[in-house]
C-alpha cells in the first residue's frame, strides 16, 4: 500500500508540473518523450549503422559550425525538452538514446550539429572502459555533458557544416 501511495503522489506531482507548462512546452516534451522511446527501441533492436545511415562521417575534430541566434535558441529548447523527458521515462534513456533523439529533433528543425561517440579507459568499470555519446551544435552541448575526458572514436554530422 505504501508503494502505491508513493507512486500516485509522484504521478500527481508530475502531472501538476506538466499541466503548468505552456502549450509549446507540452508539445516539445511529448515529441521528446516519443522520440526517446523510439530511439530506445531502435538502439535495442537495430544495427548501429542503420541508426546513423542518414548522417555523414565527420572528421573535423571537435569544432562545429557557428549557429545563428535562432538555431542556438532552438538547440537550447530541444536540449531542455530531451533532458526533461529523459528524466521522466520509465525506461533507461542513456546518453546514446538522448543524443539520437535530440539529433532527429534538431535535424527536423534544420539545426546543424555533430554527434560523437567516445570511450574512456576506466579501471573501475566492468569492461575496463566506459562509452559515451554526446551531441554538439556549434559550441553548445545539447546532450552528453561531461565528454571532455573521453576519446572520440566516431563522429557524425548533419546539416550544413
Amino acid at each position: 500500500m505504501t508503494y502505491a501511495k508513493g507512486f500516485f503522489t509522484s504521478l500527481r506531482r508530475k502531472l501538476g508540473k506538466f499541466s503548468a507548462l505552456g502549450l509549446q512546452e507540452k508539445a516539445r516534451f511529448i515529441e521528446a518523450y516519443v522520440m526517446l522511446g523510439m530511439m530506445h527501441m531502435a538502439v535495442k533492436s537495430l544495427p548501429f549503422k542503420w541508426l546513423v545511415r542518414r548522417l555523414r562521417q565527420y572528421h573535423g575534430g571537435i569544432e562545429a559550425p557557428v549557429l545563428s541566434a535562432t538555431q542556438r535558441e532552438t538547440a537550447i529548447i530541444v536540449s531542455k525538452a530531451v533532458t526533461t523527458a529523459a528524466n521522466n521515462t520509465p525506461w533507461e534513456s542513456a546518453c546514446l538514446v538522448q543524443a539520437l533523439a535530440a539529433q532527429r529533433m534538431l535535424q527536423r528543425r534544420e539545426v546543424p550539429g555533430v554527434f560523437y561517440l567516445g570511450v574512456l579507459h576506466d579501471a573501475t568499470a566492468k569492461e575496463g572502459m566506459r562509452a559515451h555519446a554526446w551531441l554538439l551544435c556549434g559550441d553548445l552541448v545539447v546532450t552528453g555533458d561531461g565528454y571532455d575526458d573521453f576519446t572520440t572514436l566516431s563522429s557524425f554530422a548533419w546539416g550544413a557544416l
